[in-house]
């Protein structure tokens, strides 16, 4: 990038102006505080990422966040707004709307999307493999979910994403769902550590970053989980059809930004959390504890993230971040046919951006020199 003592700027003493043409780069000079800056920085195309379930992006998003903290897509050319929903607004509705570029929301909303509703919603980037899991005390007689029978759950709500893979769960297991295990809404946070510390429930099922957080909080849970779930893809960055259609270029680049960061977080996950507090200092976590314990409590809670990223990197080949097998789609239906979220099925490649070795391109960069950025990072 030139500077005001560059070769770039002295070259502009040989060149003629015209009146016209003076007032032009004057005008052009005090919009930009250089005449040849819109030439050399072209503006930045404006990209809206609107996130479900989550109004402040704290650690658990490092592929949404560190894109733009370390400038991965500017980079690119891109100027990305990413946007959170609180946790009962759907983001899809957004999204077929025309009114974000790209949604993160789960796999099953996607299914759905494209079953029940006809909506062209392909995944851009797989994130996460399905983490959800039951925590109970880790000193507990509970070691199976036949443990449960003619005890309590707690759960965020009784409208929670998660709790069809735990009735069927039940099931698998000789349960009834509705006569053997009771679930309670405790809500998260506090109430839902309350909750199990008191017995009022005897297991807690949440996801990864959120069992996490009931760690730091000062639980220790050992975890039941069925064996499929951490076969279905779920958190993904969807986009339209048409969005792949219209500007490819686009999508392929905001993908290769969230690769870039997948690596990094799992290059240095220490890096990440100094990087989200200096960059996003209102999601540094709060409370009566030292600094210490602050970072323990974050890194859990990534960590957690991780965890789920690295099985979805290596469910789907081991080789491209964000890439996506129709086989998991193909999983993911069958399990939301037989409990009835579903009339039908498609092809697991409907799902799927459809463009030639997409994953491929939108992971050509030099990973050798993300893995030692973030090994090298210092605040």
């Amino acid at each position: 990038m030139t500077g005001p003592h560059s070769s770039s700027q002295n070259s502009r003493k040989v060149r003629r102006f015209t009146p016209r043409g003076f007032l032009l780069a004057l005008l052009l000079l005090l919009m930009t505080g250089r005449p040849d800056a819109i030439a050399d920085n072209p503006p930045l195309q404006k990209v809206r990422i609107v996130v479900g379930g989550a109004t402040v992006l704290g650690i658990v998003y490092p592929w949404l966040n560190l894109p733009r903290a370390l400038g991965y897509w500017k980079e690119e050319g891109y100027d990305v707004e990413v946007i959170g929903l609180a946790p009962m607004i759907q983001p899809m509705p957004l999204l077929v709307a025309g009114r974000a570029d790209f949604i993160q929301t789960g796999s099953s909303d996607i299914i759905q999307a494209n079953v029940l509703g006809g909506q062209p919603v392909r995944v851009a980037m797989q994130n996460t493999s399905l983490d959800w899991a039951i925590g109970v005390p880790a000193d507990s007689t509970i070691k199976t979910l036949q443990d449960l029978k003619g005890k309590k759950i707690g759960v965020l709500s009784l409208a929670a994403g998660g709790i069809k893979y735990l009735k069927t769960y039940m099931v698998q297991c000789g349960l009834d769902p509705d006569k053997d295990i009771s679930l309670i809404a405790v809500g998260f946070g506090a109430p839902a550590v309350q909750a199990l510390r008191s017995n009022a429930v005897q297991g807690l099922f949440y996801w990864s970053a959120g069992l996490a957080s009931f760690e730091n909080a000062g639980l220790s849970m050992r975890y039941i989980f069925a064996p499929d779930w951490r076969t279905y893809p779920d958190y993904s960055l969807a986009v339209m059809q048409s969005t792949l259609e219209k500007d490819p270029k686009m999508v392929e680049a905001i993908v290769r930004g969230a690769a870039k960061a997948t690596l990094f977080a799992m290059t240095n996950p220490d890096a990440v959390r100094q990087i989200q507090w200096q960059a996003f200092p209102g999601t540094k976590p709060s409370g009566n504890v030292d600094e210490l314990t602050l970072v323990k409590w974050d890194l859990n809670n990534l960590n957690a993230e991780l965890r789920g990223m690295k099985e979805s990197f290596e469910m789907n080949g081991g080789k491209y971040y964000g890439n996506t097998d129709p086989a998991g789609f193909d999983r993911l239906q069958k399990f939301m046919l037989a409990t009835g979220q579903i009339p039908s099925t498609l092809p697991g490649a409907t799902f799927l951006p459809g463009i030639p070795d997409f994953y491929a391109q939108a992971n050509h960069f030099d990973h050798a020199a993300v893995i030692a950025a973030a090994q090298q990072w210092k605040p």
